[in-house]
């Protein structure tokens, strides 16, 4: 094991969603929920403004795990996640992994994962294979 993997290993990321990224991940992918996009329509669902999409907000904790931890050749196996609050496009977030668990016998690690902003936005835990890549791009 990579003495990177140990139990307690922490890795984050920093990223601000920006209204332009909502309306492009939502192009992208044809969620056109108006609440994403739409101001009254947001604010006819109790929310503030529109608000970013859940899915691209669990993409930071998707880019810590396949760029810093566990890295490059990461398989998600299983994620469960409860989402507390709302994100709102212009608010900074650091999302976050950490290693709560370490198989011996194989490549398989638990991970504690959170995005936060002044609070936590969305946690939960994660179980990983990592597969060593021979060769990198």
């Amino acid at each position: 094991m990579p003495e990177r993997l140990r139990v307690g290993a922490r890795a984050s990321v920093e990223h601000t969603f920006s209204a332009d990224d909502i309306a492009a991940f939502a192009a992208l992918s044809a969620d056109d929920n108006p609440i994403h996009l739409d101001p009254r329509a947001a604010a006819d669902a109790g929310f503030d403004a529109p608000i970013v999409h859940g899915v691209l907000v669990l993409g930071l904790i998707s880019r810590v795990l396949g760029t810093e931890l566990p890295g490059p050749g990461t398989v998600l196996l299983e994620q469960h996640l409860r989402y507390r609050r709302p994100v709102y496009p212009g608010q900074a977030l650091r999302a976050v992994v950490e290693v709560t668990s370490v198989r011996e016998d194989k490549p398989v690690y638990g991970l504690r994962t959170w995005v936060e902003a002044e609070e936590i936005v969305v946690e939960g835990d994660a179980t990983v294979l990592v597969r060593e890549l021979r060769s990198r791009p």
